[in-house]
């Protein structure tokens, strides 16, 4: 009687149960993953190199791979197989994005060129990407099974798998404001309208000469006894607004903040003060100021190495934050690692992995290969140790950080710049006492950290791939396999949309990698530190204001303080841009709210609602990627705005933007559905 009403731990039982043969792995659902993770990376590389944000794949990957596979009536666990190979480049791409451009901001790379550095670039990213699978291959079983955490965007994931059909329907969705995306950003691109404009000449106070006084007794002879700035209107981005949207108007209010911080506040303040001394170095013979390039200048030069400060601050902010969660983490690691593991013969289908002997074998020939690129970096086989070390060590542990927050909180939210940031100091101080400086030291640091980062990326993605499949029914050993091949594909060819936006970019007027158009603001941060560290070359005392400027904002409670110091970074007009598909968000939901709508039909205009953005970022990425490979061939490109006689107007484009936003406001509530009707998964939240 007392056995009886002792409860048991009941067993998983998957979607498919393991005793079923199923197909699973087959060359067409991985050919067709590839293919979406080069797609799906690329557009996430453009993103991140232009507003500093990635957006998760799995969601894209799972519609498109299910829509794909449904023409040679595929199986669930074979579409469960394409979207793991279809979300993997977005993580490949976030590592690259976040590292990469900051070895040639900082000068330790002299160039991006092919001949230079596919293959450094290609061997940090294929180190790190297969050091992330092998790194969370030990860790899987451990975390993928604890009931503690959640994995929010894998049961998402899984669910819209199980609705089948719904991702057929979705699939609209993403094709159709591909094409909406794409064609409102190339006709900019192409003259018809003009993408941005700035509101010049804002003047706040008096400009002309006066004194301003200092104290009681003294006074100081000044040319600018007022404040000036200039604030740019939002970007006319259909990637943007997509973003804007997807993240919702509570973050794209506090990203927006940073920028009005800077440009309202901290530029007006500084050329009030610092004007007198500015004024000659920006006025010409006719006598006349250039007081928009003085505040741009000011913005560049002053305001975001103090912006640098703040990101330090929220990066580390955010870590203590979820410390219960790493520490919960590394115990689940080791704990897993002092385990028995039984013989593969033993087990059932669902329970098979890749041997801990395999995966610490390809990890040991990951050392020796991290040890002879870290020796052509240095050139001192000491510090090639040092940072082989570091990087096997410190992977490991955020690997499997990375993957325990990505069970509380998605992969969409993991922190992967403030694990990258802490493995950048360590390396960089670790130089600094090895006498390593210079382009070589910074080269090494920045090495270290490119390998974490992409490993990190990729052991939460694929931890969050490993707890679908552990929900459908999937085998673990055939999901890593897909995954090596996967990370493999995506690195080797990851450089090229990196390549071709820094070169289109500079054929198109700009500098490359830090400039307005690509500001890559976490690769600025990197070299700005790496530099700092290592080769003595940073403005210490305002990064030091940023530092006091983000423990302020912790303890006025702010929700992100590292949101609002990217929104300080990155430029005005795309901030504004973002927060206008906040705005855009939030009006849908009202409306969908003051018309009752019930929770079905709510979660069915949210997930329409993400799904339509996601298309028009996936369409203004693609066709970014395409005119930035017209920039070789300039008499390709054609100029609308010789046929247009409103050729290059700013309030056409302006009008472009208000129609992207009724989009997405008018078809995700068309999507309601009726209120009987049962309600979907939540795919989007």
């Amino acid at each position: 009687m007392l056995a009886a009403m002792i409860e048991t731990p009941k067993k998983h039982q998957p979607f498919v149960p393991e005793s079923m043969q199923m197909t699973e792995f087959t060359w067409r659902a991985v050919l067709i993953g590839i293919v979406l993770t080069l797609v799906l990376g690329a557009a996430n590389a453009y993103l991140g190199l232009r507003a500093g944000i990635t957006i998760a794949a799995t969601y894209p990957a799972a519609v498109i791979g299910m829509a794909a596979l449904r023409l040679f009536k595929g199986s669930i666990l074979e579409e469960n197989i394409c979207r793991t190979a279809g979300s993997i480049g977005e993580s490949v791409a976030a590592g690259a994005i976040f590292t990469l451009p900051a070895f040639v901001l900082a000068g330790a790379w002299p160039s991006f060129v092919l001949g230079d550095a596919y293959w450094k670039s290609t061997s940090l990213m294929v180190v790190g990407s297969i050091v992330g699978v092998l790194f969370v291959s030990l860790v899987r079983r451990g975390m993928v099974e604890d009931p503690e955490l959640p994995f929010p965007e894998s049961t998402a994931a899984a669910e819209i798998h199980k609705a089948g059909q719904r991702g057929a329907q979705a699939v609209k969705y993403l094709f159709y404001n591909i094409v909406i995306g794409s064609v409102a950003f190339i006709l900019g691109k192409f003259g018809f309208y003009a993408l941005d404009h700035n509101f010049s000449g804002i003047s706040i106070g008096s400009l002309g000469t006066s004194k301003v006084k200092l104290d009681a007794a003294a006074t100081a002879p000044a040319a600018s006894a007022g404040g000036f700035t200039s604030f740019a209107a939002p970007e006319i981005s259909p990637a943007y607004l997509g973003v804007g949207y997807v993240i919702g108007p509570k973050l794209a209010a506090l990203q927006f903040s940073g920028g009005v911080l800077s440009w309202g506040l901290m530029v007006p303040l500084l050329i009030y003060f610092l004007g007198p001394q500015l004024q000659p170095q920006f006025t010409g013979a006719d006598g006349v100021t250039n007081w928009d390039g003085m505040a741009a200048s000011v913005w560049r030069f002053i305001v975001r190495p103090i912006a640098v400060g703040g990101m330090l601050v929220g990066s580390a902010f955010t870590l203590f934050k979820m410390r219960n969660s790493l520490v919960g983490g590394l115990s689940r690691a080791f704990a897993e690692l002092k385990g028995e593991t039984p013989s593969l013969e033993t087990l059932s289908r669902t329970e098979r992995y890749m041997s801990s002997k395999v995966v610490l074998s390809m990890i040991g020939v990951m050392f020796l290969l991290m040890i002879g690129l870290y020796y052509f970096f240095a050139g001192d086989i000491t510090a090639a140790l040092v940072a082989a070390t570091v990087m096997i060590i410190v992977g490991f542990i955020f690997a499997t950080v990375s993957g325990s927050l990505v069970g509380v909180i998605g992969s969409s939210n993991n922190p992967i710049s403030g694990l990258t940031l802490s493995t950048l100091i360590i390396a960089a101080l670790l130089m600094v006492a090895l006498g390593f400086t210079g382009a070589k030291g910074v080269a090494v640091v920045l090495g270290v950290a490119a390998v974490v980062c992409v490993s990190s990326a990729v052991a939460g993605e694929l931890l969050q791939d490993f707890k679908v499949g552990y929900i459908l029914g999937g085998t673990p050993r055939t999901i890593q396999i897909v995954e090596l091949v996967s990370v493999l594909a995506a690195s080797l060819l990851m450089y090229f949309p990196l390549w071709l936006l820094h070169e289109g970019d500079i054929r198109d007027g700009g500098t490359g990698f830090g400039s307005p158009k690509l500001p890559a603001p976490q690769a600025g941060l990197m070299a700005m530190l790496a530099q700092g560290i290592v080769g003595g070359d940073m403005a210490w005392p305002l990064v030091g204001v940023g530092i006091f400027l983000g423990i302020v904002m912790i303890m006025a409670q702010v929700r992100s303080p590292m949101l609002v110091a990217v929104g300080m970074y990155l430029p005005f007009g795309t901030t504004f841009a973002i927060f206008c598909g906040g705005l855009t968000r939030w009006l849908a939901e009202t409306i969908a709210h003051r018309k009752g709508f019930n929770s079905a039909q709510l979660t069915r205009v949210e997930n329409a609602g993400v799904l339509t953005a996601s298309g028009l970022i996936a369409g203004e990425a693609l066709i970014g990627l395409v005119y930035a490979a017209l920039q070789f061939k300039q008499e390709w490109i054609p100029d609308l705005s010789k046929i247009v006689p409103w050729g290059h107007s700013y309030p056409v484009g302006f009008a472009v933007l208000v129609a992207l936003a009724v989009l997405l406001i008018r078809l995700p509530l068309s999507n309601a559905g009726s209120p009987d009707e049962p309600a979907p998964p939540a795919a989007m939240v």
